[in-house]
């Protein structure tokens, strides 16, 4: 069983499944995060939709690169979770599967590409008290008390 965050299922709407994958980007005491503007103004581990026969390692490398603009190397899967959430900018309810990696930034390529997106650096100890998302929360929170590492 997938442990689930976020808002209560809404009776009566039909959620479609939206595979997704995200990362904790640690460097040394920091954490990378991205800022998205719309549709709500928000701080989010960087990371986003696995498309149609995407490969999650390949999705993740991708939205990290647009988000923040910078590649990433060890991604490690350290865990999911699941969240039910209406997308405006897809005009959809959805069931996020939110697949979790810990991984290391190691070269700031260009700017972030998606539109909306900046790049954040954020202590790692405070930086979980900046997300929206309770998942990713709780993720951040495991990786700063030590139970996920790089090594």
């Amino acid at each position: 069983m997938i442990r689930r965050f976020g808002e209560p299922v809404v009776p009566g709407k039909r959620y479609r499944p939206r595979p997704g994958a995200y990362a904790v980007l640690l460097d040394g005491g920091s954490v990378l995060l991205t800022h998205q503007a719309d549709p709500v103004p928000e701080v989010q581990l960087p990371g986003g939709g696995i498309d149609a026969g995407e490969h999650p390692l390949h999705a993740l490398h991708r939205e990290v690169r647009e988000e923040t603009g910078w590649r990433i190397a060890g991604a490690r899967r350290i865990g999911a979770f699941r969240r039910f959430a209406y997308m405006p900018e897809y005009d959809m309810w959805a069931e996020k599967l939110c697949t979790i990696y810990l991984a290391r930034p190691v070269r700031r390529l260009s700017a972030p590409t998606e539109p909306g997106h900046t790049a954040i650096w954020a202590p790692l100890q405070d930086a979980a008290d900046l997300l929206a998302n309770s998942g990713d929360r709780a993720f951040l929170q495991a990786v700063a008390k030590g139970l996920y590492r790089l090594d």
